[in-house]
């Protein structure tokens, strides 16, 4: 199994690197964790398979998460997409699709897809089967608007794959990430703490307790990419594979 970094940026884009989207990939699973708004033309770029596809996993509801949906969608529709998909993510995701959907291409929402589409809301804290796919959401802070914001633990194939998505310090962490094969962080800022973020320092102080079996730094700003040569820690870059 392995996962692939679609896109590892931050929200504006710091180092020219594309939003957030992982792509994981085993002998039976295929699945995108996250979907920011210019996942299509990077998972172009890399010659992913959209419609091998079978599920998305969306951790909250920002743009450089989020937005990429759409121009997905549509995608599938127009290259003729014959595979289900399962959309899931925070409660009110239906409602909040339908609106971005509406708000990027006008009667979108309302379009038959030529494929099976489910839009399935998670609950924090409380398991999800999806084919082979095993997951687990645990509630994280990261704001007021564009929430209920969710971290992930995956199982598939014998392989634990936790992510934080955006937050700042929060106990949640622990569990998601405990011993997993792979943990993939946030590290916003390397030392500066603000609110609904994670700085390296945070992170780092508290990695004993969540013990990954490897972890990867993602989500970074200027600051963070101006430091890379320096870094105890791996950190993603677009297009990276992580076998697994």
């Amino acid at each position: 199994m392995q996962l692939q970094f679609v896109g590892c940026g931050d929200a504006l884009g710091s180092g020219g690197r594309y939003n957030t989207c992982f792509h994981v990939t085993g002998s039976r699973v295929n699945f995108l964790i996250d979907c920011g708004a210019s996942s299509l033309p990077a998972l172009k770029r890399l010659g992913i398979a959209r419609d091998a596809i079978d599920l998305i996993l969306i951790t909250h509801f920002h743009g450089d998460h989020f937005a990429g949906l759409p121009f997905l969608l549509l995608d599938a529709q127009f290259t003729r997409r014959f595979r289900p998909l399962v959309i899931a993510g925070p409660q009110g995701i239906d409602a909040k699709l339908a609106n971005l959907m509406e708000a990027l291409f006008e009667h979108s929402s309302k379009t038959k897809q030529r494929f099976d589409l489910s839009v399935v809301a998670l609950e924090p804290e409380q398991s999800r089967t999806f084919g082979e796919v095993k997951v687990t959401p645990y509630p994280v802070v990261h704001g007021e608007s564009g929430g209920p914001f969710l971290a992930y633990r995956v199982e598939a194939e014998g392989r634990v794959i936790a992510y934080s998505a955006d937050t700042e310090w929060t106990e949640t962490l622990i569990p998601a990430g405990r011993d997993a094969d792979l943990f993939v962080a946030e590290a916003y800022y390397f030392d500066k703490i603000v609110k609904n973020h994670l700085s390296l320092k945070t992170l780092a102080a508290r990695l004993p307790d969540i013990n990954p079996k490897r972890l990867v730094l993602t989500h970074m700003s200027d600051d963070m990419l101006g430091r890379l040569g320096e870094l105890p820690y791996t950190a993603a870059y677009d297009g990276m594979v992580v076998e697994l």
